[in-house]
């Protein structure tokens, strides 16, 4: 679905956008693949490593709603992967963090439906699940103001959906890259937040995959959630570094124990697939289908008992120690 269609990415010039870049141009033929941010010097890097025919560069802030519109023409399918991400900075920075993750996701829906885009998908993260910090709750905003999108359509085509997962492995700030940097400086320990916190873990591929696959069973409105395994903190840590003593330093501004996808709140519209949940709008729309228990692949979902909740720390699937060092090995950093 993707050959033959222009393509834009907000924030493409981080982890995910770089990879999906690579995962798109070896798999498909874009008839054009835009990357929208707003540092020339990470486009320009990029542009050193991709620089096919199809590829352009548009130099922009999502906080820029005209210029938004000015990218989106002609194009067919908006990932929007900008956001303000790093929790502690997020504490301290609170109105530049909402003016990106909340403004900017809906200048991003008005300039989709300036230009009658077809699809939109939105990256959100666990910490939108019972938020209790300001990263969370921005990307909450941010979720609900892609899922109501869909009763904004009115008579354009554009539909909107979310995706929602976990810790990205070798994503930039995340804990493995932080840990490879301390122990190639000779660390005589590693730091650890709380002994007993656990994480969601996907790898950068996972992750595009699974937007991928998305873009086909959307209808509008869900948020799509996989079934990825979790880890304990203190695992990935000994896994990198066998033997090698922890700190324990306590948690940061802003940080849970365990992190949650799919809140019991919600079991009453959480739907279980074969290798995913779907959450469904809280909301009625209007003028397009309210069903999601068949999406567009004709995949069934059933669904899940009242009270459930996908939880870091209770989730069945687990890594064990050799299980995460086989699992970092594998995963590309980016």
């Amino acid at each position: 679905m993707f050959d033959d269609k222009t393509i834009l990415i907000t924030g493409g010039t981080g982890s995910f956008g770089k990879k999906y870049v690579k995962t798109i141009l070896e798999r498909h033929r874009p008839k054009k693949l835009i990357i929208y941010s707003r540092d020339e010097l990470k486009q320009y890097e990029m542009e050193q490593t991709f620089n096919a025919d199809c590829m352009r560069y548009f130099i922009g802030d999502v906080r820029d709603r005209e210029r938004l519109v000015q990218a989106m023409q002609g194009v067919d399918y908006v990932i929007h992967a900008a956001a303000l991400k790093q929790v502690p900075a997020a504490e301290y920075n609170p109105t530049e963090c909402i003016k990106t993750n909340i403004y900017g996701a809906e200048n991003v829906i008005h300039a989709a439906l300036r230009n009658d885009v077809q699809k939109v998908m939105a990256l959100s993260t666990d910490k939108a699940a019972n938020p209790i910090n300001l990263y969370g709750a921005t990307k909450l905003a941010s979720d609900k103001l892609f899922v109501a999108a869909n009763n904004m359509a009115g008579g354009h085509r554009t539909c909107f959906s979310v995706v929602r997962y976990g810790n990205v492995v070798g994503s930039r700030g995340s804990v493995v890259p932080f840990f490879r940097k301390l122990l190639a400086e000779g660390a005589s320990s590693l730091p650890i937040t709380d002994a007993r916190m656990t994480r969601f873990w996907i790898s950068l591929q996972q992750g595009v995959d699974f937007v991928l696959k998305n873009f086909e069973r959307m209808a509008g409105g869900e948020i799509f959630v996989p079934k990825i395994p979790s880890v304990r903190v203190v695992d990935v840590a000994e896994a990198m570094a066998p033997g090698l003593p922890h700190k324990v330093i306590g948690i940061r501004p802003g940080e849970k124990l365990h992190e949650i996808m799919c809140p019991s709140d919600d079991s009453h519209l959480t739907l279980e697939f074969s290798d995913h949940y779907v959450m469904r709008p809280t909301i009625t729309f209007s003028s397009r289908s309210n069903n999601f228990v068949t999406n567009k692949l004709g995949e069934d979902g059933t669904p899940v008992a009242q009270g459930f909740e996908y939880n870091s720390g209770t989730n069945p699937h687990f890594l064990s120690i050799a299980e995460l060092g086989e699992f970092n090995r594998s995963a590309d950093d980016i």
